[in-house]
C-alpha cells in the first residue's frame, strides 16, 4: 500500500497547468507569425533575394564605363644601348670630341661615341586613367536576362521556403494539440482507475470484492501512471519541436491554445474539388520552369559569343624621365587617346560549340526532372486526398464509437457496482473508451495535416486558406 500511495501521489505532479510560472500561449496564426520573423530558413531565403539583387546591379554596371587608374615608378639599373650606322658626331655637327645631347651616353666599351649609346634615365614616372565601354556585345545584353531570372529563382525558393515552413509549424501545432489529447485521454484513465480501485477497496475490506478483484483494481492504476507519463513527455517533445521550427528559445515556457476539436469542422466540405488541381502555383514547378528560361538564354548566350563585340577605348597618361629626385623640375609629357576596338571571334578550337551542347543537353534533362517531379506531385496530391477522405469517414465513425463506448462503461461501472458484472467487464470497457476516444483525435489530426501537406503542394498562401 506504501508503494502504491507513493505512485498516486507522483503521478499527480504530471499535471501540465500545475507550473510554477505561466506559460505564454499562442495561437496557430501567432505561431506562423513567429516563425516568418524568426526561423532561419525564412531569414536565409530572404538573404538569398538579397544576394542576388546585387549580382543582378553588379551585371548591369557592365554597361556603364570601366575608369581604373594607375601609377607606376621604375628605375633602370642598367640602360638599353642602341647602335646606329652612321657618324654620330657628324650627326650632332662635330668630330668625336662632339658633345652629346643629355640623356645619350657612349657605351664604355665604344671607345667614343663611334658605338652603341645608351638611351634613357635612371627613372621613369607614369600616371594615368583608362576608360572603355561596350557599344555592342550581344552576350552581355542576354546574360542581363540571366541575371534577371536567378532574382526571380531566388524568390520563388523564398517562396518555397516559407510555404513549407508554415506546413511545418500547422504540422507541430497540430502535434502539441494531438499529444495534449492524449494526455487528457490518459488522465481520464487514470481517474476512473483511481475511482474504480477504492469502489473495489472498499468492498474488499467489506469482504464483498475478492482479492483478484482487488489486484487488479490496484493493476489497472498503476499501469494508467507510465501512459501518463508518456503522454506528459510527448506533450514536451511536441513543444520543443514547435519552438525549434519556430525559432525561438527552446527553454521558453510555451503552450498552445486552442483543441484538435476546434478544427473538426473544417473537415467537411468537398475535398474532390482538388482532383485535377493545376500545378502551376507549385513551388517545385515554378522553379523548374524558371530554371527552362535560365537554360534557354544560357543557349542563345553561348551562340551569341561567336558575334563580333564593339568598344570603346580612351587613355590619358602623363610621363616623366630623369636622373634624379627633384620633382618640382619633372617635365611631364601627357599622353592620350580615344577609340574603337572591334573584337571578331574565329576559331576557339570548338569550345564555343561544345558550350552551346552542353547547355541543350542540360535543357533535356530539366525536362525530364519536370516531367517525374509532375508526376511525383500528383502522387502525392492524390496521396493527401485520400487520407483527408478516410479521416473524414474515420471521424464519422469514431463519434459513434465514443458515445457508444461512454455508454457501454457507464453501464458496466454501475452494474459492477451492483454486482451484475465482473470488473474484467469493466477494464473491457474502459479500453474500449480510451481507444475510440484516441481514434477522434487521430482522425483529426490526420486530416488537418494531410491539409497542411495538400496546401504546400498547391501552393497556396496562407492568406488565401
Amino acid at each position: 500500500m506504501i508503494l502504491f500511495s507513493s505512485l498516486v501521489a507522483l503521478s499527480l505532479t504530471l499535471s501540465p497547468a500545475d507550473t510554477a510560472t505561466y506559460p505564454t500561449v499562442i495561437t496557430l496564426r501567432q505561431a506562423m507569425e513567429i516563425a516568418l520573423s524568426e526561423n532561419v530558413s525564412v531569414k536565409v531565403a530572404d538573404l538569398e533575394i538579397e544576394r542576388s539583387e546585387y549580382a543582378k546591379r553588379g551585371t548591369y554596371a557592365s554597361l556603364f564605363p570601366q575608369v581604373d587608374g594607375s601609377a607606376a615608378y621604375q628605375r633602370t639599373i642598367k640602360k638599353q644601348v642602341m647602335y646606329m650606322d652612321f657618324d654620330m658626331g657628324s650627326m650632332f655637327g662635330g668630330g668625336d670630341d662632339t658633345e652629346l645631347p643629355e640623356g645619350i651616353e657612349p657605351t664604355a666599351s665604344s671607345g667614343g661615341n663611334s658605338g652603341g649609346i645608351e638611351v634613357g634615365r635612371w627613372n621613369t614616372w607614369s600616371a594615368g586613367i583608362n576608360a572603355s565601354m561596350p557599344l555592342v556585345n550581344a552576350q552581355l545584353w542576354k546574360s542581363l536576362a540571366v541575371s534577371g531570372q536567378d532574382v526571380e529563382l531566388a524568390v520563388e525558393k523564398a517562396r518555397a521556403s516559407r510555404l513549407e515552413m508554415i506546413t511545418q509549424v500547422k504540422s507541430a501545432f497540430y502535434g502539441v494539440l494531438l499529444a495534449k489529447e492524449v494526455y487528457s485521454v490518459y488522465e481520464g484513465v487514470y481517474d476512473n482507475a483511481v475511482r474504480n480501485f477504492e469502489q473495489v477497496r472498499m468492498k474488499y475490506n467489506a469482504q464483498k470484492a475478492s482479492e483478484l478483484d482487488f489486484v487488479r483494481a490496484k493493476t489497472a492504476v498503476t499501469s494508467a501512471i507510465p501512459d501518463l507519463y508518456d503522454a506528459d513527455n510527448a506533450i514536451a517533445l511536441a513543444l520543443w519541436r514547435l519552438k525549434a521550427v519556430m525559432g525561438v528559445d527552446l527553454d521558453m515556457n510555451l503552450d498552445v491554445s486552442g483543441s484538435l476539436q476546434d478544427y473538426s469542422q473544417q473537415m467537411f466540405y468537398d475535398i474532390h474539388r482538388h482532383d485535377g488541381a493545376p500545378l502551376d502555383r507549385n513551388a517545385t514547378m515554378r522553379q523548374i520552369a524558371i530554371q527552362a528560361e535560365e537554360l534557354a538564354n544560357a543557349v542563345k548566350m553561348q551562340q551569341y559569343a561567336s558575334l563580333p563585340t564593339l568598344s570603346l577605348g580612351f587613355a590619358y597618361s602623363l610621363n616623366a624621365m630623369t636622373n634624379d629626385f627633384k620633382f618640382s623640375e619633372y617635365r611631364w609629357s601627357p599622353y592620350s587617346y580615344v577609340g574603337l576596338s572591334l573584337a571578331i571571334p574565329i576559331f576557339a578550337g570548338g569550345r564555343r560549340s561544345y558550350a552551346i551542347k552542353q547547355a541543350k543537353v542540360q535543357s533535356r534533362e530539366l525536362e525530364l526532372q519536370r516531367q517525374d517531379t509532375e508526376r511525383q506531385l500528383k502522387i502525392s496530391i492524390r496521396q493527401q486526398l485520400n487520407t483527408m477522405e478516410t479521416a473524414m469517414n474515420s471521424l464519422s465513425a469514431a463519434k459513434e464509437s465514443v458515445e457508444t463506448a461512454a455508454k457501454a462503461y457507464d453501464i458496466a461501472s454501475k452494474s459492477y457496482d451492483v454486482g451484475r458484472s465482473t470488473l474484467t467487464d469493466l477494464n473491457a470497457a474502459q479500453l474500449a473508451l480510451t481507444q475510440a476516444q484516441l481514434s477522434v483525435s487521430q482522425a483529426i489530426y490526420s486530416f488537418v495535416t494531410a491539409q497542411a501537406q495538400l496546401e504546400q503542394i498547391l501552393g497556396i498562401e496562407e492568406e488565401e486558406q
